[in-house]
Protein backbone atom coordinates (compact mmCIF):
# COMPACT_ATOMS: atom_id res chain seq x y z
CA UNK A 1 0.00 0.00 0.00
CA UNK A 2 2.66 2.47 1.06
CA UNK A 3 4.91 1.45 -1.83
CA UNK A 4 2.01 2.17 -4.18
CA UNK A 5 1.58 5.63 -2.66
CA UNK A 6 5.31 6.27 -2.98
CA UNK A 7 5.18 5.27 -6.65
CA UNK A 8 2.45 7.90 -7.14
CA UNK A 9 4.77 10.61 -5.84
CA UNK A 10 3.39 10.66 -2.29
CA UNK A 11 6.40 10.77 0.01
CA UNK A 12 6.77 9.22 3.44
CA UNK A 13 6.75 12.70 4.94
CA UNK A 14 3.38 13.43 3.31
CA UNK A 15 1.96 10.18 4.71
CA UNK A 16 3.21 11.01 8.19
CA UNK A 17 1.91 14.57 7.86
CA UNK A 18 -1.55 13.27 6.98
CA UNK A 19 -1.47 10.92 9.97
CA UNK A 20 -0.44 13.79 12.26
CA UNK A 21 -3.27 15.96 10.95
CA UNK A 22 -5.82 13.20 11.55
CA UNK A 23 -4.49 12.54 15.05
CA UNK A 24 -4.64 16.23 16.00
CA UNK A 25 -8.17 16.53 14.63
CA UNK A 26 -9.33 13.46 16.56
CA UNK A 27 -7.71 14.70 19.79
CA UNK A 28 -9.35 18.12 19.33
CA UNK A 29 -12.77 16.55 18.79
CA UNK A 30 -12.42 14.29 21.82
CA UNK A 31 -11.14 17.11 24.06
CA UNK A 32 -13.96 19.46 23.05
CA UNK A 33 -16.79 16.97 22.66
CA UNK A 34 -18.15 17.26 26.20
CA UNK A 35 -16.87 20.51 27.68
CA UNK A 36 -17.17 20.82 31.45
CA UNK A 37 -17.00 23.89 33.68
CA UNK A 38 -14.46 22.02 35.80
CA UNK A 39 -12.27 20.37 33.16
CA UNK A 40 -10.78 16.94 33.63
CA UNK A 41 -8.89 14.40 31.58
CA UNK A 42 -7.97 15.37 28.04
CA UNK A 43 -9.98 18.62 28.24
CA UNK A 44 -7.91 19.71 31.23
CA UNK A 45 -4.62 18.94 29.47
CA UNK A 46 -5.77 20.68 26.28
CA UNK A 47 -6.94 23.81 28.11
CA UNK A 48 -3.71 24.03 30.07
CA UNK A 49 -1.53 23.58 26.96
CA UNK A 50 -3.49 25.97 24.75
CA UNK A 51 -3.85 28.51 27.57
CA UNK A 52 -0.11 28.51 28.25
CA UNK A 53 0.64 28.84 24.56
CA UNK A 54 -1.87 31.68 24.19
CA UNK A 55 -0.37 33.69 27.04
CA UNK A 56 3.10 33.23 25.59
CA UNK A 57 2.09 34.61 22.19
CA UNK A 58 0.00 37.34 23.80
CA UNK A 59 3.17 38.76 25.33
CA UNK A 60 4.73 38.79 21.86
CA UNK A 61 1.85 40.00 19.68
CA UNK A 62 -0.29 42.01 22.06
CA UNK A 63 -3.79 41.23 23.27
CA UNK A 64 -5.77 42.29 20.18
CA UNK A 65 -3.49 40.69 17.61
CA UNK A 66 -3.18 37.46 19.58
CA UNK A 67 -6.95 37.19 19.93
CA UNK A 68 -7.27 37.41 16.14
CA UNK A 69 -4.26 35.46 14.91
CA UNK A 70 -3.39 32.99 17.65
CA UNK A 71 -5.22 30.17 15.80
CA UNK A 72 -2.65 30.45 13.00
CA UNK A 73 0.55 30.67 15.03
CA UNK A 74 -0.73 28.21 17.63
CA UNK A 75 -1.60 25.66 14.97
CA UNK A 76 1.83 26.08 13.37
CA UNK A 77 3.53 25.43 16.71
CA UNK A 78 1.47 22.33 17.51
CA UNK A 79 1.80 20.84 14.02
CA UNK A 80 5.55 21.46 13.81
CA UNK A 81 6.06 20.01 17.30
CA UNK A 82 4.25 16.80 16.36
CA UNK A 83 6.02 16.71 12.98
CA UNK A 84 9.43 17.06 14.62
CA UNK A 85 8.67 14.40 17.23
CA UNK A 86 7.45 11.98 14.56
CA UNK A 87 11.11 11.71 13.59
CA UNK A 88 11.76 10.09 16.98
CA UNK A 89 9.51 7.13 16.20
CA UNK A 90 11.38 3.83 15.81
CA UNK A 91 12.37 3.37 12.20
CA UNK A 92 11.46 6.91 11.18
CA UNK A 93 13.25 7.74 7.95
CA UNK A 94 14.05 4.08 7.34
CA UNK A 95 10.61 2.45 7.33
CA UNK A 96 8.21 3.25 4.52
CA UNK A 97 5.45 5.60 5.56
CA UNK A 98 7.25 7.13 8.56
CA UNK A 99 9.39 10.25 8.22
CA UNK A 100 9.42 13.63 9.93
CA UNK A 101 7.60 16.00 7.54
CA UNK A 102 9.82 18.88 8.65
CA UNK A 103 12.91 17.01 7.43
CA UNK A 104 11.62 17.74 3.90
CA UNK A 105 12.18 21.21 2.49
CA UNK A 106 8.83 20.98 0.70
CA UNK A 107 6.97 20.89 4.02
CA UNK A 108 8.88 23.75 5.62
CA UNK A 109 8.56 25.80 2.43
CA UNK A 110 4.78 25.26 2.36
CA UNK A 111 4.44 26.55 5.94
CA UNK A 112 6.72 29.50 5.22
CA UNK A 113 4.58 30.43 2.21
CA UNK A 114 1.47 30.24 4.39
CA UNK A 115 3.07 32.69 6.82
CA UNK A 116 4.17 35.00 4.00
CA UNK A 117 0.71 35.04 2.38
CA UNK A 118 -0.88 35.59 5.81
CA UNK A 119 1.40 38.59 6.33
CA UNK A 120 0.21 40.17 3.08
CA UNK A 121 -3.49 39.43 3.67
CA UNK A 122 -3.39 40.62 7.27
CA UNK A 123 -1.41 43.72 6.36
CA UNK A 124 -3.82 44.72 3.59
CA UNK A 125 -6.88 44.04 5.74
CA UNK A 126 -5.62 45.81 8.86
CA UNK A 127 -4.45 48.84 6.86
CA UNK A 128 -7.75 48.88 4.94
CA UNK A 129 -6.10 48.53 1.56
CA UNK A 130 -2.81 48.59 -0.23
CA UNK A 131 -1.57 51.49 1.90
CA UNK A 132 0.06 48.65 3.83
CA UNK A 133 2.85 48.63 1.26
CA UNK A 134 3.81 52.19 2.14
CA UNK A 135 6.18 50.64 4.66
CA UNK A 136 8.35 49.60 1.72
CA UNK A 137 9.02 53.27 1.02
CA UNK A 138 10.22 54.02 4.53
CA UNK A 139 12.51 55.53 5.60
CA UNK A 140 13.56 56.40 2.02
CA UNK A 141 11.88 55.55 -1.28
CA UNK A 142 15.18 54.67 -2.97
CA UNK A 143 15.51 51.75 -0.54
CA UNK A 144 12.45 50.08 -2.11
CA UNK A 145 14.43 47.19 -3.71
CA UNK A 146 16.11 46.41 -0.39
CA UNK A 147 12.81 46.56 1.50
CA UNK A 148 11.20 44.18 -0.99
CA UNK A 149 14.18 41.85 -0.67
CA UNK A 150 13.89 41.97 3.11
CA UNK A 151 10.27 40.82 2.92
CA UNK A 152 11.10 38.05 0.43
CA UNK A 153 13.94 36.79 2.61
CA UNK A 154 11.56 36.08 5.49
CA UNK A 155 9.90 32.96 4.00
CA UNK A 156 13.27 31.76 2.73
CA UNK A 157 14.72 32.12 6.21
CA UNK A 158 11.77 30.29 7.79
CA UNK A 159 12.10 27.49 5.25
CA UNK A 160 15.82 26.89 5.56
CA UNK A 161 16.08 27.36 9.32
CA UNK A 162 13.52 24.69 10.18
CA UNK A 163 14.52 22.29 7.42
CA UNK A 164 18.24 22.66 8.04
CA UNK A 165 18.01 22.10 11.77
CA UNK A 166 15.66 19.11 11.63
CA UNK A 167 17.41 17.44 8.70
CA UNK A 168 20.85 18.11 10.21
CA UNK A 169 19.80 16.78 13.62
CA UNK A 170 18.43 13.59 12.07
CA UNK A 171 21.59 13.11 10.00
CA UNK A 172 23.89 13.60 12.99
CA UNK A 173 21.83 11.25 15.16
CA UNK A 174 21.86 8.58 12.46
CA UNK A 175 25.64 8.93 12.05
CA UNK A 176 26.24 8.59 15.80
CA UNK A 177 24.00 5.53 15.87
CA UNK A 178 26.11 3.90 13.14
CA UNK A 179 29.34 4.71 14.99
CA UNK A 180 28.25 4.01 18.57
CA UNK A 181 24.99 2.03 18.60
CA UNK A 182 24.81 1.73 22.40
CA UNK A 183 24.39 4.59 24.85
CA UNK A 184 25.11 7.69 22.79
CA UNK A 185 22.01 7.44 20.55
CA UNK A 186 19.83 7.53 23.69
CA UNK A 187 21.45 10.81 24.73
CA UNK A 188 20.95 12.16 21.22
CA UNK A 189 17.27 11.22 21.40
CA UNK A 190 16.84 13.28 24.56
CA UNK A 191 18.55 16.21 22.85
CA UNK A 192 16.26 15.69 19.85
CA UNK A 193 13.24 16.13 22.10
CA UNK A 194 14.55 19.51 23.21
CA UNK A 195 15.56 20.46 19.67
CA UNK A 196 12.11 19.59 18.32
CA UNK A 197 10.47 21.88 20.87
CA UNK A 198 12.90 24.73 20.24
CA UNK A 199 12.49 24.58 16.46
CA UNK A 200 8.70 24.57 16.71
CA UNK A 201 8.87 27.53 19.06
CA UNK A 202 11.29 29.49 16.87
CA UNK A 203 9.24 29.05 13.69
CA UNK A 204 5.94 30.02 15.31
CA UNK A 205 7.58 32.85 17.24
CA UNK A 206 9.01 34.36 14.06
CA UNK A 207 5.61 33.94 12.38
CA UNK A 208 4.02 35.86 15.28
CA UNK A 209 6.61 38.63 15.02
CA UNK A 210 6.15 38.95 11.26
CA UNK A 211 2.37 39.16 11.66
CA UNK A 212 2.76 41.78 14.37
CA UNK A 213 4.95 43.82 12.02
CA UNK A 214 2.15 43.72 9.44
CA UNK A 215 -0.24 45.53 11.78
CA UNK A 216 -0.71 49.31 11.98
CA UNK A 217 1.70 50.80 14.49
CA UNK A 218 -1.04 52.07 16.78
CA UNK A 219 -2.45 48.53 17.08
CA UNK A 220 0.79 46.65 17.64
CA UNK A 221 0.87 47.21 21.38
CA UNK A 222 -2.82 46.72 22.12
Amino acid sequence: MIEALNSMGISNGMITSTAITIILCVLSIIAGRRLQMVPSGLQNVAEWAIGSLYHFFEDIMGQKACRSYFPLVGTLFIYILFANYSGLLPGAGHISGIAAPTSSINCTMAMAIIVFVAMQVIGIREHHGFSYYKHLLRPFAFLLPLMILEDLVKPVSLTLRLYGNVFGEETVTSSFFDLIPIGLPVIMQFLSVLMGLVQALVFSLLAAIYIKESLPEEEEHL
